[in-house]
């Protein structure tokens, strides 16, 4: 039986998950089976519950409640519902809901890199990528052109947080994932070298190859390593790399968004499948 709730009083603790719990907060990494993350939007909500993510709490516009997250809601018939005017909503969480729906759901269980490893022929590794929007959209990119697993180093934003679970349209409940928690280069570089990958790292330099070098399609496992915005590779991760890798470009641009780079890259060196 759905429990409906009006929103009256915003000062609510139950609400807090919503509208005054920090990103850090929510993603408790000192106890991460505590851990929440926020999704928005009812195919993203619908992408989670289908990777097996468990529901806390739904908040969302009335209309949404008796029209597009109808469906959502009867897969949850346990899980209660906040709702209340757009206004409402908007003052209590600080912006405006992407259509409408949130929803609170129990972090899923961390993958190892061995884990994410295991089975993938191509995955990337992105080193201190801290906007949110990269991040959800590396996701998308990565889903979409063949990738097999992310790994983050522990410098870069989170991807369960709101902003990038958004821009990545759910993907990251698809693509597996995991921190590099330690020792990153040379300790994640020698597990990327036991489990039998070859390292690219995309950097601005001197000794770099095309991103279309045959080499790189044909290696049977690949590891594509990309940088900040900005600043890009540390250079002892170049170093790292078994190749240096560049996109050629025209009209004196010399570098690209992370994202849009990512998105490149993974298409060319994708398995022919």
């Amino acid at each position: 039986m759905q429990d409906w709730i009006e929103i009256e009083d915003l000062s609510r603790p139950e609400l807090d998950v919503f509208a005054r719990l920090t990103e850090v907060q929510l993603r408790s990494r000192k106890e991460p089976e505590k851990g929440v993350f926020i999704a928005e939007s009812t195919k993203v909500i619908g992408t989670a519950l289908d990777a097996g993510c468990q529901p806390l709490a739904f908040l969302m516009e009335k209309e949404k409640a008796l029209g597009p997250a109808a469906q959502l809601l009867r897969r949850c018939p346990e899980v209660p519902v906040y709702t209340g005017p757009r206004e409402v909503l908007a003052q209590l969480t600080g912006y405006t809901l992407t259509r409408g729906v949130l929803c609170a759901m129990r972090r899923p269980a961390a993958k190892t890199v061995e884990q994410v490893c295991a089975d993938a022929k191509r995955i990337a590794v992105l080193e201190g990528v801290v906007d949110a929007t990269n991040i959800g959209a590396i996701f998308r990119s990565a889903a979409a052109l063949g990738m097999d697993g992310v790994l983050l180093t522990s410098t870069c934003c989170d991807p369960l947080c709101r902003r990038a679970v958004r821009v990545s349209m759910g993907t990251v409940f698809q693509i597996p994932w995991a921190w590099l928690e330690s020792g990153w280069p040379a300790q994640g570089m020698q597990q990327l070298r036991d489990a039998g990958f070859q390292t690219a790292a995309l950097a601005l330099k001197d000794d770099s190859v095309s991103i279309d070098d045959p080499r790189l399609a044909a290696a049977e496992r690949l590891a594509l390593v990309l940088g900040a915005e900005g600043d890009g590779l540390r250079d002892d991760t170049v170093a790292h790399c078994d190749y240096t890798v560049r996109i050629p470009m025209y009209h004196g641009v010399d570098s690209l968004n992370v994202a849009a780079a990512a998105a490149l890259a993974f298409w060319e060196v994708r398995v022919r499948r």
